[in-house]
């Protein structure tokens, strides 16, 4: 297998066969964001692609699931995304999923039947950062799409029968916009009713953009206290349709949540009450990580 740069995959990844279809993102341009701040975008040669699923193929006798890089995958027209994935089928019958990550306009720019052909070969999981429900936030954070486009995109995933599995980060408005933030994000979850929604909390690298609005003070970030009270805020305003799996436990945050919504929405409000109420149950700052 071969790599370029540092390679990120989503935490429920880590057992995938990861290979590299694109190297970087095509955006790369949102403030708060590092990972591919040291790649110039290109799309792979599709015949390089099919050369390191042949070399995984003979160094691994089972592959369940594969995880296709780098930054937005989806990017590929279809009529390339259908040579990969039949070249997994063809050579890992017993592979069960093949998710990506995608960003809204991706999505955007296929038809509903490109997408349901997507999941027809393979497909089951496109992965998505929202970050925010507010436009404002989104507009600070130069995500290149609004909150409609973000909630269309999801819609027409998961209308194709994939699931969609939807990011957003606490702590992103600062201290100034922490109730537009939650609020507002709150509402977008609802009206998303996507398969899975993740609540990671800022984290901060020099090589990211928002440091500079940070160091000179442009902006204000919460303490992890008031982190429990944004996400607090935010889940009270998440009233999706049907359910959805929602997971606030990554390495980032302060407290683990984990639940289905709406069935476990009153069991995580009173965990994250009792953590306002006593702070010894929030992780300290030394084992916060990406």
């Amino acid at each position: 297998m071969r790599y370029e740069g540092d390679i990120y995959r989503p935490p429920s990844e880590a057992y995938s066969l990861l290979v590299q279809v694109t190297i970087g993102c095509t955006h790369n341009k949102c403030t708060f964001c590092s990972m591919f701040k040291d790649k110039k975008f290109r799309v792979r040669d599709v015949q390089e692609v099919i050369e390191d699923l042949e070399d995984a193929r003979r160094t691994y006798r089972y592959v369940e699931r594969i995880f296709l890089c780098d930054g937005d995958a989806l990017c590929l027209a279809n009529r390339k995304m259908m040579v990969i994935l039949k070249k997994i089928a063809e050579l890992f019958p017993e592979c069960r999923r093949v998710n990506v990550y995608g960003n809204a306009k991706d999505v955007l720019h296929k038809t509903h039947e490109e997408l349901v052909e997507l999941r027809e070969n393979g497909v089951k999981m496109i992965y998505i950062g929202a970050e925010s429900g507010s436009d404002k936030v989104l507009a600070d954070i130069n995500k290149g799409v609004n909150a409609e486009q973000l909630i269309e995109a999801v819609h027409r995933i998961e209308d194709a029968g994939i699931q969609a599995s939807v990011t957003f980060i606490s702590g992103l408005a600062g201290r100034a916009g922490w109730r537009e933030h939650a609020i507002e994000s709150g509402k977008m979850i609802s009206r998303m009713n996507a398969s899975y929604v993740a609540l990671l909390t800022l984290m901060l690298d020099p090589r990211a953009p928002i440091t500079e609005k940070i160091a000179s003070g442009e902006m204000e970030l919460l303490t992890p206290e008031e982190v429990v009270a944004e996400t607090y805020l935010m889940l009270e305003n998440m009233n999706p349709e049907k359910p959805c799996v929602f997971r606030s436990n990554h390495a980032s945050n302060y407290l683990s949540l984990k639940g289905d919504l709406p069935r476990d929405k009153e069991r995580m409000l009173a965990t994250l009450k009792r953590a306002m109420e006593d702070t010894g149950m929030l992780k300290d700052e030394r084992f916060r990580m990406l």
